[in-house]
């Protein structure tokens, strides 16, 4: 198994951080890092990152593993794969996206959500579901996705919390992922580097 998607069914989290200017990524990083997350996604929909995911990649070392998300395109693939991400998130259910991913040997979290998108995106390849967005089923949508399906990885994202994630892991899913609850653009400004490790030892908590 490729050891990024080991790091995320081990520790059962993925960190996504989201900012609109990526500020300081090696700083926020190694907050996550610090809080217990072995995988880590910055999304290319913010200025800068590319250089974010190589300034976290040599920053981090082997121990955690650096992805790249919002991934929309096979040049996109490209571009990451460039800058060192060692894996791939997309929204959405991508053929081609999926097919540079395996072209390159970047596993890849595929984003779905009704049962024929994610049984498309299990059959074209992709490593992991990536449920998006989970908050508009819950957990109890999980169940129910995995009562016909119950070999797809699923991974839901949105609106995942420290209340609610271990009731997705509980439902089925493999894993969660977390976002605008777990990193902030003010905690970034502000530097609040220990709030964002803190945020991230109480996921850990959850899941564990």
């Amino acid at each position: 198994m490729n050891t990024a998607i080991e790091a995320i069914l081990t520790t059962r989290l993925l960190g996504i951080i989201r900012l609109k200017r990526y500020e300081q990524p090696a700083e926020v990083a190694q907050a996550l890092a610090e809080g217990g997350f072995k995988a880590l996604e910055f999304t290319l929909s913010g200025e800068g990152a590319l250089q974010a995911i190589s300034a976290a990649r040599k920053d981090l070392g082997r121990d955690v593993h650096v992805g790249a998300g919002t991934v929309l395109t096979p040049a996109a693939v490209a571009d990451a794969a460039a800058a060192g991400a060692e894996f791939i998130v997309t929204p959405v259910v991508n053929r081609q996206v999926i097919m540079a991913c395996q072209q390159l040997g970047l596993p890849i979290a595929c984003g779905a959500f009704t049962p024929t998108e994610i049984m498309t995106a299990k059959e074209a390849g992709a490593d992991i579901i990536k449920l998006f967005p989970a908050r508009l089923g819950g957990p109890q949508y999980v169940r129910d996705l995995l009562a016909p399906m119950p070999d797809v990885r699923l991974m839901p994202t949105g609106g995942v919390t420290a209340e609610n994630a271990a009731s997705y892991l509980q439902a089925g899913a493999v894993a969660v992922a977390i976002g605008g609850n777990l990193v902030s653009a003010d905690d970034v400004a502000h530097r609040l580097f220990s709030e964002i490790t803190r945020r991230a030892r109480n996921y850990v908590q959850a899941v564990t």
